[in-house]
């Protein structure tokens, strides 16, 4: 866990630095439109770097991006693995995980009252409601038509 921690500490500022340094190398690079190289103007670079400014900018540019990709995977390995190292916890947090046993009821014997035996269950003695008869099935046919005479 220490050196997971240290080793995130020493390479997340150089991942920054990389990022920084590989936006400005590639701002300076020239291009169609010139650019951020326009703006030191147009010879500027050449007389400070060189005539091969060109050359030096793109082998900077990969180095850069060979870095940052290098820095990128790294990291992502170290900060899984230090998440997989937190998911243990302390031993406190190990025992506050733990599950909780529910708590025991009393065991307390529960009598149900019985019902009297000499009480009587009422009787439905109501005289039922006389049901409506059913609507007839057959309904009345039209008498038949006479035939028609030509």
């Amino acid at each position: 866990m220490f050196w997971t921690n240290l080793l995130i500490d020493i390479l997340l500022p150089i991942f920054v630095l990389d990022c920084l340094f590989m936006g400005l190398v590639i701002m300076m690079q020239r291009s169609k439109q010139e650019g951020l190289g326009a703006a030191f103007g147009g010879g500027f670079t050449e007389s400070v770097w060189g005539a091969q400014t060109s050359n030096v900018l793109v082998k900077a540019t990969v180095y850069a991006t060979i870095l940052f990709f290098i820095l990128s995977i790294s990291l992502a390995r170290l900060y899984s693995n230090r998440n997989a190292e937190d998911q243990l916890g302390s031993s406190v947090q190990q025992e506050l995980l733990k599950p909780v046993a529910a708590p025991a009821k009393p065991t307390t014997p529960t009598t149900t009252p019985a019902a009297p035996a000499t009480t009587p269950a009422p009787s439905s003695t109501a005289p039922a409601a006389p049901t409506p008869a059913p609507a007839s099935a057959t309904t009345p046919s039209k008498p038949a038509a006479a035939p028609a005479s030509k």
